[in-house]
């Protein structure tokens, strides 16, 4: 993977990746020759940056040793042990997409609880259950059997990870498997996404808690602008008392999507 060949600019993002207190002596990682020097915490909490010639995102690996999809591991000196951390491929992760786009926010940290609809093979889902770590819990739902198989295996190694194999559209049928989560993350590629999204936060998603949706445009409505199809999902979203509170597009890792986070029944406001 060629990080600088992508064009990203990262002091243009205006994130301070080193300004967070964060010190890494002596660390003189070798990836690959990657010329990685470090892994330094970004403003998202749980989420690092490694830095070098190239940088790169990465999470710290909940289960050393073990990579998921094939994906580069780091293993970094800290004092008298060494601590593990995984690549995160942003072409391969619309989250990944979404941090290294300059998101401000993900509300994903550690000790959260998570409700990941669309959780597909697991790739980005064994990346959230790095960041909420053994505190959090990822409630991974997936429709496809197929790719359910992969959630699943994936969940035998990660503990944090509960895998549902069913389909988000009908939340009652699995109520009784997952609590009262803080964050939803959904990524269903649906044309009623927003709904999904609505009748699971009804269920599963704490009041002032926070959603993430993205977006494939073509799947909404394929005639229309995308900017225009992600402007009328937001106005779905505010009529199921979900309020957006930030929109990113993914270029230049996804065509023709967005991110939109946003808190859900936020409380009314003081007088």
């Amino acid at each position: 993977m060629d990080w600088d060949g992508i064009g990203m600019d990262w002091d243009r993002l205006g994130r301070d990746w080193e300004g967070n207190g964060i010190d890494w002596p002596g660390v003189g990682i070798d990836w690959d020759g990657l010329g990685c020097t470090g892994a330094h915490l970004c403003p998202l909490p749980g989420v690092f940056i490694c830095r070098g010639r190239e940088d790169a995102l990465v999470t710290r690996n909940l289960v050393p040793g073990e990579s998921v999809y094939g994906e580069k591991r780091i293993s970094v000196e800290d004092g008298d042990s060494k601590v593990e951390y995984r690549a995160w491929n942003p072409f391969r992760s619309k989250l990944a997409a979404a941090i290294l786009g300059g998101i401000d926010q993900i509300h994903i940290q550690p000790g959260a609880k998570v409700l990941y609809l669309g959780a597909a093979s697991g790739t980005t889902v064994s990346h959230v259950s790095d960041i909420v770590g053994l505190e959090g819990l990822v409630y991974a739902v997936e429709f496809s059997h197929r790719s359910g198989r992969d959630l699943i295996n994936v969940a035998k190694k990660r503990t944090n990870v509960i895998p549902v194999i069913e389909d988000a559209r009908h939340p009652h049928k699995y109520r009784m498997l997952i609590g009262m989560v803080d964050v939803i993350f959904a990524d269903v590629a649906q044309p009623d996404q927003t709904r999904i999204v609505a009748l699971n936060a009804q269920h599963f998603l704490r009041r002032g808690g926070h959603f993430i949706i993205s977006i494939k445009a073509n799947c909404i409505d394929s005639t229309a602008a995308p900017e225009a199809v992600f402007a009328g999902e937001v106005r779905r979203m505010a009529a199921e008392r979900m309020r957006p509170q930030e929109q990113l597009t993914l270029e230049p890792y996804e065509r023709d999507h967005a991110v939109v986070v946003g808190v859900y029944r936020p409380p009314p406001k003081e007088k």
